[in-house]
């Protein structure tokens, strides 16, 4: 059975390279690439002149919830399930840097911050878990036992800073809070997505520090730089590997359980 997957914010870096990623793994899985403005994501139509039948692009704003909506209604008429999905729109601040100390905080960035990274999956989860309740097993380790079955896959991208227990430079309030609440919406997902018969695995994955725009202003003294191919194929690893087992957790692009 042909895989379905949808990539949440994958007109440029990491989303990008997951459309990339899954258009070679499978010669017959479907790609849904969503981004704001899918007439301007030059990258994803070069792309899809050579995957015409396999990628499909939509337009979604993680802001917009009948965006959203209406993404989850045509994926339904049109497949009906959905094996992955990948939320990775991601925002540093509306600024693009961090914010340094309380001085720099403000409503406007606290909010505009927290509706990508946080609001923005969750609102995802809500009207795509339907689907993903639907879905195959494509990805992942598909257990024998139908008591550790699973239905499909919903991935968060998080970050290292997200964690609480790992802050030791404070600052970035906006960025790190919004991971930290992004951690708590995947970790009960995985609770209610985790009951009945076709269980969702559910997982924030933390991608190392990739070359992207959302990082390159502060990449200049970074030893552990990831392109974002190196990254992408570290996370689908872990994707492939995830089991029932795994689902709440936050693990990082080598599988190391990153503590909350």
């Amino acid at each position: 059975m042909a895989s379905i997957s949808l990539i949440q914010g994958a007109s440029r870096g990491i989303g990008l390279e997951f459309c990339r990623h899954l258009l070679r793994k499978s010669s017959d899985g479907i790609v849904i690439a969503t981004c704001r403005s899918p007439d301007s994501a030059s990258h994803l139509k070069d792309l899809q002149k050579s995957h015409h039948e396999r990628l499909q692009l939509c337009q979604l704003d993680v802001q917009n919830e009948s965006h959203i909506q209406n993404v989850a209604k045509y994926v339904n008429e049109q497949f009906g399930r959905l094996d992955l999905l990948v939320n990775t729109a991601g925002m540093l601040h509306p600024s693009g840097r961090g914010e340094t100390s309380l001085k720099d905080v403000s409503f406007e960035g606290l909010k505009t911050t927290f509706e990508t990274n946080t609001f923005g999956p969750l609102m995802m989860a809500k009207y795509f878990s339907p689907l993903l309740i639907k879905g195959s097993g494509c990805f992942g380790q598909q257990a024998v036992e139908v008591k550790n079955r699973h239905a499909a896959i919903l991935v968060n991208m998080s970050a290292k800073v997200g964690s609480i227990t790992e802050n030791k430079l404070g600052g970035w309030y906006s960025y790190r809070m919004s991971k930290v609440a992004l951690n708590m919406a995947t970790r009960n997902l995985s609770i209610e997505l985790g009951r009945g018969r076709n269980r969702v695995i559910c997982v924030a994955l933390h991608p190392g520090t990739v070359d992207t725009d959302l990082s390159r202003p502060y990449n200049t003294n970074i030893i552990k730089l990831f392109s974002a191919e190196y990254s992408v194929n570290c996370l689908m690893a872990v994707i492939d590997s995830l089991k029932i087992e795994d689902s709440g957790q936050f693990l990082t692009y080598d599988r190391t359980q990153m503590p909350f």
